[in-house]
């Protein structure tokens, strides 16, 4: 099968949902009487764009491989992408370029020692590392701690490491812990939309998806819908099974630990001066001493 195949239908549903939310009046065009279909029409966007309306269908069915960035700005713009939408974009085309037809599953890099002794150092945040696809790589005790109903997780336990996604749509108790699961989820396919978008030819993510696709109607409505994230940080709520409800502040960074894998470093935070600093000051001591007293050599060791 041509590789390329799963990557035009990708750029299919992206630009025709696009095209679809706009309205003619949002783009200054007259309403233009009854529509079959919602959203503007395909030669609206070429005209608006600068292209024909032949080039554009083309570009719509999948074809972007060889296209300039002026196009696809131009395109960006009348579609009014988001910024991140427009990163998405320019993956998409960059990923259609002619290149090796076979699927490849990246091997995981190594978590460098020193990043483990900076999220060690990190006593009264929570930190984590992980990948484009959401797997919980690297972790201080105050995040083990914090997303211990994760870790407890049959689906954890089956797998053999923490993945965000699963969680989120396998474990019937994320709906419980996560206060706003619904934003939540939005956000996590959201961010596997990005990365497919980055790698379409992870054979490890397309696991990923495929399987949440099949169990999960949540996910798959969700993912076909199209929404892409890339950059994301604010406030999140937890009903904590040891700590109560929390209220916490998080930003997740970049991570440059390999060339060919999206890492994030992130960090959960209370206001000072708050009760949920106090339930989080809780968290770490639980952390440093239930988890130390059940393994007491911990990630010392890793």
């Amino acid at each position: 099968m041509d590789h390329r195949s799963d990557n035009r239908a990708d750029i299919r549903d992206f630009l025709a949902r696009r095209r679809a939310r706009l309205t003619p009046q949002e783009v200054g065009l007259p309403p233009g009487g009854r529509r079959r279909v919602p959203g503007l029409r395909r030669e609206e966007v070429a005209v608006l764009a600068g292209v024909s309306t032949e080039w554009y269908t083309r570009l719509e069915r999948g074809h972007i491989g060889g296209v300039s960035e002026e196009v696809l700005d131009a395109v960006a713009r009348t579609l009014h992408l988001t910024e991140d939408e427009r990163t998405y974009l320019f993956d998409l085309a960059r990923a259609a370029q002619p290149g090796p037809a076979t699927r490849r599953r990246r091997k995981p890099p190594e978590v460098p020692p020193h990043v483990q002794w900076l999220l060690d150092s990190v006593t009264l945040s929570a930190a984590f590392v992980t990948n484009g696809r959401l797997d919980m790589v690297a972790t201080n005790a105050l995040a083990r701690a914090l997303f211990a109903p994760l870790f407890d997780s049959g689906v954890t336990v089956e797998r053999g490491r923490p993945n965000f996604a699963r969680y989120f749509f396998l474990e019937p108790g994320a709906r419980d812990f996560l206060d706003d699961w619904d934003t939540g989820a939005r956000i996590t396919v959201a961010l596997l939309r990005a990365e497919a978008g980055r790698y379409p030819h992870d054979r490890a993510l397309r696991e990923l998806v495929g399987e949440l696709s099949t169990v999960s109607d949540e996910f798959r409505t969700r993912w076909a819908a199209h929404n892409v994230r890339i950059h994301h940080g604010g406030v999140k709520r937890f009903h904590h099974p040891e700590a109560g409800f929390l209220e916490l502040t998080y930003q997740p960074l970049d991570l440059p630990v390999s060339a060919h894998e999206a890492h994030s470093l992130t960090l959960y935070t209370a206001e000072p001066g708050t009760a949920y600093e106090e339930r989080l000051k809780f968290l770490a001591s639980w952390a440093a001493t239930g988890l130390e007293a059940a393994n007491p050599v911990g990630d010392r060791e890793r």
